[in-house]
């Protein structure tokens, strides 16, 4: 059988429900009426789709539909095999009679649709009688979802005063069940909450204005909105959603002053940016809705001012300049307030704005005196006599009963001397002369008290300027050092002068110089005046001679353009100098000071040759004795620390450790050389003696001693010869016990020193001291 003479197959399908309501009515009358659905095509077959209701809960097979083949005979030859997508767990198929069963529950939303293929095959040869042939079981949907706000809860604001039909917000439900298949996935919205102020639109949830609401009266809404499917009907699935909606503010209210009529004080000592008092504005509005600014109207605005605090809202009156209440007591001022932005679309007729009166009353207050200036500024000529008039200073008790005040002077005492003030009147006058030279200008403080309130006090500065009067002649700036050469010839230029005066030109110093009137007819010298305050010194003669005059005397007549002008005679010492054309300065210095000491170059030279003689000389001794001063025996001297060893503490005897080291005792670094001196055998055999008597008898210590009292007695260097130190034991367990006079019972008239006779010349002095006969004298 070839694939063109191959009968159609039949595909018979009982469906539960039908794609139209005809089918829907026909499977309602028999379930089990064959519904055949094929399309034939020249090649092969192409199924419609099939359909399984999900959501099954029956536990037993569900029957899907029919394959059947024209083929079949009824004799059960024919067999049936279904494959793909869920053949055998989800779909099963009677392979002899080819009816399709659906055997676990669907679910669309998972898996919408199902390919799958059938054959018909023979039993007997097991080769198909139909070809292989794929179709499609689609999953019908049933409304086993309930809509879900995945957005929610939903918070929205929308402007106050908003007109009716304004767009709020929209709010969007999802359903999982299929859209293009019945109503399950249809939706409906509708208000449950927030009438009659919102709406929304059944199919868009969108949430609108119903009303004008002002935010003033209420500010925040809640909405409940609700969705069903199924487009509402009976037995539709549902849910709601919340949406908090808030009214934002407009500027939709003026601001309000809280009263019609303010009372305010102020003192007439209060300073400058004082104060004064407050006043506040109410605005129900919000945010910059609610910015403010206050102004003042009128002429008072340049006595008071006021400024907004943008904390709080508040008018800060502020005292803008000094109030007298001798002047005025009494301000009336009219504050206004308007809002800072203004909401052009909201904008009612009357404008945005608030007047109100504030009256302010000036306290009095014991003030202090009032100089009639801050700053004086008078003028005295230099010279003038104790008690000339300065100036006058003028205050006076600004309050309305006019208390007389007392002056008087401050900043120093220096300046209480220089002046004086009449304390009734203000009159400043002078207690000595003034001179301009030593101070131009004088600063004084003068202070005005109440005589009734002496705390009442103020202050005011006068500034006194020191005329000038031509009282000092002109001078030489400097001294002239001026020399002239014994070989100058006349007219020679030798010396350029000028002058300074101590006194204030106001024209500028002008300066003449000449000769004295002594020096007129008998000089060697004139002097030229150049007109610029400066003159020339020449030479009247050629020729000088050093040996005949060292130095001229030239007077100079120097005077001043002063009223009146004032002279002075200035003496230019001119000195002779033995060069060549030009003045060596120093050459002529240094010949100048040999002529006055009286000697010759030569002399000079001889003199610093011996001063040059003797310096090295001293120096030369100096050295020597430096040399020897340095001791000889430098190399004993770490030797010496081992020998002279001082206590100034009482050691703990022969376990003590730390008072003192025995071992550097035994440490001889450093070999000494023995100079010839006298044996004195008799101190050695003494010095054994002592060191029988104190501690172990021990032959290393009595040749160290031996040793060591040797080396002292040849070395000429060594400390005072009378004095010798014993090195014993001593403290706990020592023989000789404590060396410490302290807790000695004995006294020194007690102790026998007998042998210090023995121990030879260098000890006759401490012999003498401390031997018997010596005590027995005593």
């Amino acid at each position: 059988m070839n694939c063109y003479g191959l009968l159609p197959l039949m595909l018979m399908l009982v469906q539960l429900s039908s794609c139209s309501p005809g089918m829907r009515n026909r499977s309602a009358q028999n379930t089990d009426q064959p519904f055949t659905a094929v399309r034939r095509v020249k090649r092969g077959w192409v199924w419609e789709p099939l359909f399984a209701t999900e959501e099954q809960t029956s536990t037993e097979p569900v029957y899907v539909g029919q394959l059947k083949s024209d083929l079949e005979k009824q004799d059960g030859n024919l067999k049936y095999i279904l494959t793909g997508e869920g053949a055998g767990s989800i779909f099963i198929i009677d392979e002899y009679n080819g009816k399709i069963y659906v055997k676990q529950k669907l679910d669309r939303e998972k898996k919408p649709f199902y390919t799958l293929r059938a054959q018909a095959i023979n039993r007997s040869t097991q080769l198909p009688v139909e070809p292989e042939s794929e179709f499609i079981i689609k999953v019908r949907d049933i409304n086993d979802h309930e809509p879900q706000f995945l957005d929610g809860p939903y918070v929205a604001s929308v402007p106050e005063m908003s007109p009716e039909g304004t767009s709020v917000t929209q709010v969007t439900a999802t359903d999982g069940d299929d859209p293009s298949s019945g109503n399950s996935a249809r939706l409906l919205y509708s208000l449950v909450q927030g009438q009659p102020y919102f709406s929304v639109e059944p199919k868009t949830g969108v949430i609108r204005m119903a009303s004008q609401m002002d935010r003033e009266t209420k500010d925040q809404y809640l909405v409940i909105i609700q969705a069903k499917d199924m487009v509402g009907q009976d037995g539709a699935l549902s849910a709601t959603a919340t949406v908090t909606i808030n009214l934002s503010d407009i500027n939709d209210n003026p601001p309000k002053f809280q009263h019609r009529l303010y009372y305010m004080s102020v003192s007439e000592e209060a300073p400058v940016g004082t104060t004064v008092g407050k006043v506040f504005a109410e605005d129900s509005d919000i945010g910059e809705n609610a910015a403010m600014n206050y102004s003042i109207e009128g002429d008072s605005s340049d006595v008071f001012d006021i400024i907004t605090d943008n904390e709080t809202q508040e008018g800060i009156i502020l005292l803008r300049k000094r109030v007298d209440y001798e002047s005025q007591r009494r301000y009336s001022i009219r504050a206004k307030v308007v809002n800072r932005y203004i909401d052009e679309d909201v904008l009612k007729e009357e404008p945005f704005e608030d007047k109100t009166i504030v009256k302010i009353n000036v306290e009095d207050a014991d003030e202090p005196p009032v100089f009639t200036s801050e700053n004086y500024v008078m003028e005295i000529a230099e010279g003038a006599v104790s008690g000339s008039l300065v100036g006058t200073v003028t205050a006076r008790d600004p309050d309305k009963d006019d208390c007389p005040v007392r002056y008087s002077i401050v900043h120093g005492m220096r300046l209480k001397r220089l002046f004086s003030i009449n304390e009734h009147n203000g009159t400043i006058v002078t207690t000595e002369p003034l001179d301009r030279e030593i101070a131009s200008w004088h600063n004084i403080t003068v202070t005005a008290t109440e005589t009734r309130n002496p705390e009442q006090i103020s202050e005011a500065n006068v500034y006194i300027q020191v005329l000038d009067v031509n009282d000092h002649a002109p001078e030489f700036p400097k001294y002239y050092e001026t020399f002239v050469c014994e070989n100058a010839v006349s007219g020679q230029l030798i010396q350029s002068i000028s002058a300074v005066d101590r006194d204030d030109s106001a024209e500028g110093h002008h300066f003449s110089f000449s000769l004295a009137q002594e020096a007129t007819n008998n000089s060697h010298f004139t002097v030229k005046d150049n007109q610029d305050n400066t003159a020339g010194i020449f030479t009247a003669k050629s020729g000088f001679r050093r040996q005949e005059q060292f130095s001229f005397s030239l007077p100079v007549l120097i005077l001043d353009n002063g009223t009146p002008p004032l002279t002075s005679t200035n003496t230019l010492t001119i000195t002779v100098c033995d060069c060549d054309t030009e003045v060596n300065i120093l050459y002529c210095r240094y010949g100048a000071f040999l002529y006055a000491m009286g000697l010759s170059t030569e002399a000079l030279v001889a003199v610093l040759a011996c001063i040059l003689i003797l310096l090295v000389f001293f120096l030369a001794i100096v050295a020597v004795r430096q040399q020897r001063k340095k001791s000889p025996f430098l190399e004993k001297i770490e030797e010496f620390r081992e020998n002279i060893v001082r206590y100034d503490d009482e050691g703990g005897g022969e376990e003590d450790t730390e008072a003192f080291d025995i071992s550097a005792l035994r440490t001889r670094t450093v070999m000494r050389t023995h100079k010839p001196r006298r044996k004195v055998p008799t101190e050695i055999h003494s010095l054994y003696r002592q060191s029988l008597q104190v501690g172990p008898d021990s032959v290393i210590f009595r040749q160290f001693i031996a040793e060591k009292l040797d080396e002292a007695n040849t070395d000429p260097s060594a400390p005072p010869y009378d004095s010798l130190q014993t090195y014993a034991f001593e403290g706990t367990g020592s023989a000789a016990g404590s060396l410490s006079s302290l807790g000695s019972s004995t006294s020194d008239a007690d102790q026998n020193y007998d042998y210090l006779t023995d121990w030879g010349p260098h000890f006759k002095h401490l012999a003498g001291m401390y031997a018997s006969h010596r005590s027995v004298g005593d």
